[in-house]
């Protein structure tokens, strides 16, 4: 009340200074008007306006309604953006993944050719009817390339232990099957029935 008071007693004294401004037809609850009413009960139409340039508020004058308006805040919405680039630190880990990931890739096939070679080898020997003792030592060769290449992609976790191992099994049974097939190892009874049981499950 005593700011209304202040501006009411600032006009009456300055009515001289005032500058009169008229807009008709302009209706205050209107987008286009230039000043809001603070309550629904005030929503009337301005057919005439009168502005005071002393006051430091801003004083409407319409059918005896008084209307104080203060400067209102304005409000700045920024729609934040994801960054398309990653940082530093994730694509480093990227780039070592796709390092890892390459690296143990060659290790496998590396292992899975030399196993291949093997079974190949061994295939041939128990296929040649007239196999001597002494071809199997080139078997054994690849046999041991084989190990070192399954051991090798087990020691830089590129294959499980467990996966490293059944694989060599997998080739010592196969070996210890021509040899048997050829007459060059004679196992025992019970032994032979099981080797044969594995054989043929491999």
């Amino acid at each position: 009340m005593a700011t209304i008071v202040q501006c009411l007693s600032s006009c009456a004294t300055l009515e001289s200074q005032f500058k009169v401004l008229s807009l008709k037809g302009i209706s205050c609850s209107s987008p286009s008007s230039t000043f809001t009413t603070r309550r629904a009960s005030s929503a009337t139409v301005c057919s005439s306006l009168s502005f005071s340039q002393s006051v430091s508020q801003c004083v409407a004058f319409s059918s005896g309604n008084l209307w104080v308006q203060k400067p209102t805040r304005q409000l700045i919405v920024c729609e934040a953006t994801a960054p398309t680039k990653k940082a530093d630190s994730a694509a480093k880990r990227a780039r070592q993944a796709e390092k890892r990931r390459l690296y143990n890739k060659s290790k496998k096939s590396e292992a899975r050719t030399r196993m291949k070679k093997v079974l190949e080898a061994l295939e041939g020997l128990k296929k040649k009817t007239e196999a001597q003792p002494d071809e199997i030592v080139s078997v054994e060769k690849l046999i041991g390339e084989a190990y070192s290449a399954i051991d090798k992609a087990v020691k830089v976790k590129a294959l499980h232990k467990n996966t490293g191992a059944r694989r060599k099994s997998r080739l010592a049974r196969r070996k210890k099957a021509v040899e048997i097939h050829h007459g060059w190892y004679v196992p025992d009874a019970a032994a032979a029935v099981a080797s044969e049981a594995v054989t043929m499950a491999a």
